[in-house]
């Protein structure tokens, strides 16, 4: 199943923590998406990203895509 049309984007390259859950917090709150892919260059975020989603019962599966940037695909 392609989620790709449906997956909000929130780019948060070169914005230090707590920014990148900062954005998806206020994505999740204001759209009407159920996919969120989040981008992040921040090392720090793979710890709050997956702790707040672990809290909030949100499927969150992170990518390194490279070691400065990860990706979080994040679904409610």
């Amino acid at each position: 199943m392609n989620h790709l049309a449906d997956t909000a984007v929130i780019d948060a390259m070169g914005k230090p923590c707590p920014m990148p859950l900062l954005m998806l917090k206020r994505a999740i709150k204001t759209q009407l998406h159920t996919v969120f892919l989040l981008k992040s260059s921040d090392p720090h975020s793979q710890q709050d990203v997956t702790r707040y989603c672990q809290m909030h019962q949100l499927s969150c599966h992170l990518s390194k895509i490279s070691h400065n940037e990860y990706h979080y695909l994040i679904e409610s």
